[in-house]
């Protein structure tokens, strides 16, 4: 960015600074209803409040953001690499999630990869996850009556193992191959003396490879991006700067000694990463969150499993704010406040419904929450308004913007306010509960949650029709802002309903867009052709030209990738012609459907051909409201149905003659099984045909097509072909 661009920047925010000031000094001190009554007094003073600590968090937010930083990638000798414990923490995740893990783990690129030690961490203590530590020839550290959950089964690891730098990930989290690489180096930072510093613990992105539920529910796994993304690859490195960023628990490589310092990672919490990471800060280490997405794992998948987890991090963070440990710690004042934001944060939510409630109390029940004319909201709120969405929009690269910061918040502040309130008086959450990993084929729908935001959307039109009434009818201008917040809540409040309205879900797995080479190999045919997107259990394969591809016969598939050769077996599930190409969908299929089996060195391979790469879902904000609606209304009700087409259907349209007869007839369309002739009235019982004259393929000119008659329908006479069995040459 140059310097003319930075100078701007520093402006706007110079200036949403004052006018936020000014807007927030003349709320507190001007219009605050004190004549009204108590309960427009009560309502007032909270949307005062609601408005004071949304400023003060913007504020915070703005520093941050203003000035992301993360140290670069040092250059080190192989030598210097040390010994690296990965930890895989499991519970109650099933076999076939842990193996995919692993298969990533094991897959690590490192100098020296005898210093790699990979351990599945249960503490379930499971003999089918030590049998599959066996089959994959990695560590395993089971743990019984455990009553730490993932901080005593992690803090059981650190007891057994011995390397200097740990890796923890969850179950499902799937590293690249480069993952290590990537963020070993950071440990060999030296500051500006030249001296090494003590660096606790780097960060990488919890990134995932399935939409989430905000993506998925409302049709924009294509326009929008993972709803944690602004988190890993805004905020938390804009902490940086404070030198607070959140360890999450994780992705994240982390310093033995700064663990051992700290006594380990912290138990009697729910979120006994977050409170770690403050620890480790508090003893003077430097920690760094990073960018570059190096693992993918699953997003929660259904509201329940949403909430839970968020009112977990949310309770987590209350605790451990609250704790007297971190009022007392060693952390820096910066510090200390910098976390305060994240209590803050936790508020948005009880905000929202106050945002949401003001114009409805005062239009529909005549509650006064604020005291102001049209002037004073013209130069004073206006200004402020539109600077506060300028800045965000110029800091945010794109990834989040302030109408996607409230759908979201809208969607799950009902079921957020009470917990953290009750968290913030003493009432303590202290069961942890792991949120479910799979992936089901089911609709989505949880729409007896959307009680509350249905009740709110009839008061709001209700309020509308007032308030609408009055800018008609009275002439009343001032109504015009109280119109446009109603609409704009209303418009978070219906893109609620839709996200509670669910989807359903046809895919057991996730694909990955690709453009990998490949070669089918057919009998003593090879056809080129490049996977346009791949999953664990199959592919979409492109050819240029449509093949004969028996769908009841298994075919091998050659894959050419990063140095490995791999052939796996499949068969053509369905065929489709895209943009004068054809797609054909492959089922892959394995030698042993068990996931201990000791020789499924193909599985392995494949699996890591899959899971190693960048997930395909947007990194940038491309919805808009119109989009949005769109995709809500008419894409939710079409009716996708899936392809069952098995063959290639060539449509020909082309005249040629029997065989049989010397007559000529007109072909429609052929699919190498069926070829569909035009009812002239004159209907044959059988047809001989010459395939090279269908097709325009000189090498089948000499090849004779026998056809049965099979059926007739409105378009024509269907004749079988019986392809590869009554087909010969002349």
């Amino acid at each position: 960015m140059n310097n003319k661009s930075l100078t701007k920047k520093k402006l706007l925010l110079i200036l949403t600074t004052i006018t936020t000031v000014i807007y927030i000094l003349w709320r507190i001190f001007f219009t605050i209803p004190f004549e009204r009554g108590i309960v427009s007094l009560i309502a007032g003073i909270a949307l005062v409040l609601a408005e004071t600590i949304g400023a003060i968090e913007a504020f915070s937010h703005y520093k941050n953001l203003s000035s992301i930083k993360y140290p670069k990638l040092p250059k080190i000798e192989e030598d210097l690499y040390p010994e690296v414990d990965v930890f895989v923490a499991t519970h109650s995740e099933s076999v076939e999630l842990l193996y995919k893990t692993i298969n990533g783990c094991i897959n690590m690129d490192y100098p020296d990869k005898s210093k790699v030690h990979v351990y599945i961490c249960d503490d379930s203590n499971r003999s089918e996850m030590r049998k599959l530590a066996e089959t994959l020839k990695v560590g395993y550290l089971g743990l019984s009556d455990n009553k730490d959950a993932k901080a005593g089964n992690i803090n059981n690891a650190i007891k057994n193992t011995s390397s200097p730098l740990i890796v923890t990930f969850d179950a499902d989290m799937i590293p690249r191959r480069d993952f290590l690489m990537e963020t070993v180096p950071y440990f060999f930072l030296k500051d500006s003396n030249g001296e090494y510093e003590k660096v606790g613990f780097i960060q990488t992105p919890q990134s995932f490879y399935n939409p989430d539920l905000f993506q998925f529910n409302l049709y924009l796994e294509n326009n929008i991006p993972n709803e944690q993304d602004y988190f890993f690859k805004e905020v938390n490195i804009g902490r940086n700067r404070t030198n607070t960023p959140i360890y999450a628990g994780s992705n994240t490589v982390i310093s033995r000694r700064a663990l051992e310092d700290v006594g380990g990672i912290t138990t009697g919490t729910i979120t006994e990463d977050f409170a770690t990471g403050i620890k480790i800060q508090a003893k003077g280490y430097k920690c760094y969150s990073i960018p570059k997405v190096l693992a993918n794992g699953l997003a929660p998948n259904d509201f329940k499993s949403l909430i839970k987890q968020r009112q977990r991090w949310g309770r987590g963070c209350v605790q451990t704010i609250r704790n007297k440990d971190f009022l007392f710690s060693d952390l820096s004042l910066r510090g200390k406040l910098s976390y305060v934001t994240c209590l803050l944060y936790w508020w948005t939510f009880l905000r929202r419904f106050i945002y949401i409630l003001s114009p409805i109390l005062f239009i529909v029940f005549g509650i006064v929450v604020v005291e102001c004319s049209l002037k004073e909201i013209l130069f004073i709120w206006l200004p402020s308004y539109i600077l506060y969405n300028m800045s965000l929009r110029i800091l945010s690269s794109n990834i989040r913007n302030q109408k996607w910061s409230n759908i979201v918040d809208t969607i799950i502040f009902p079921y957020m306010i009470i917990p953290i309130f009750l968290e913030s008086i003493g009432i303590r959450l202290n069961k942890f509960a792991v949120t479910p990993k799979n992936s089901l084929i089911k609709r989505n729908s949880e729409i007896k949650y959307a009680i509350p935001h249905f009740i709110l959307i009839i008061t709001s039109l209700i309020a509308l029709v007032f308030c609408f009434k009055d800018v008609v009818i009275n002439k009343n201008v001032g109504s015009i802002v109280l119109l446009y917040w109603l609409v704009l809540n209303l418009y978070f409040l219906i893109m609620a309903v839709f996200f509670m309205i669910g989807r359903i879900n046809f895919r057991d797995e996730e694909r990955f867009y690709s453009n990998i080479n490949v070669k089918i190999l057919l009998d003593e045919n090879e056809i080129e052709g490049i996977i346009s997107d791949i999953s664990e259990n199959g592919m979409a394969i492109i050819l240029d030209k449509p093949e004969y591809i028996p769908y009841d016969k298994e075919i091998y598939i050659k894959i050419e990738y990063i140095g490995e050769s791999i052939i796996v077996k499949g068969n053509v599930l369905h065929v489709d012609k895209v943009n004068n190409k054809w797609k054909y969908g492959i089922k892959i299929s394995f030698d042993s459907n068990s996931y201990d089996a000791v020789d499924d060195d193909i599985r392995m391979k494949y699996y890591h051909l899959v899971y190693d790469r960048e997930h395909s879902l947007p990194k940038n904000l491309t919805s808009t409201t119109i989009k949005e609606l769109y995709n809500n209304i008419i894409r939710r009700n079409k009716n996708n149905k899936l392809s069952k087409r098995k063959l290639p259907r060539l449509e020909i349209n082309k005249i040629i003659k029997d065989l049989n007869t010397n007559e000529d007839i007109e072909v429609i369309n052929y699919n190498y099984e069926y070829i569909l002739i035009k009812n002239t009235g004159k209907e044959k019982n059988e047809l001989l045909i010459n395939l090279g004259e269908i097709i325009n393929d000189e090498t089948s000119n000499n090849i004779i097509m026998k056809c049965e008659i099979f059926k007739k329908n409105k378009l024509g006479i269907l004749y079988k072909t019986y392809p590869g069995t009554i087909c010969s040459e002349r």
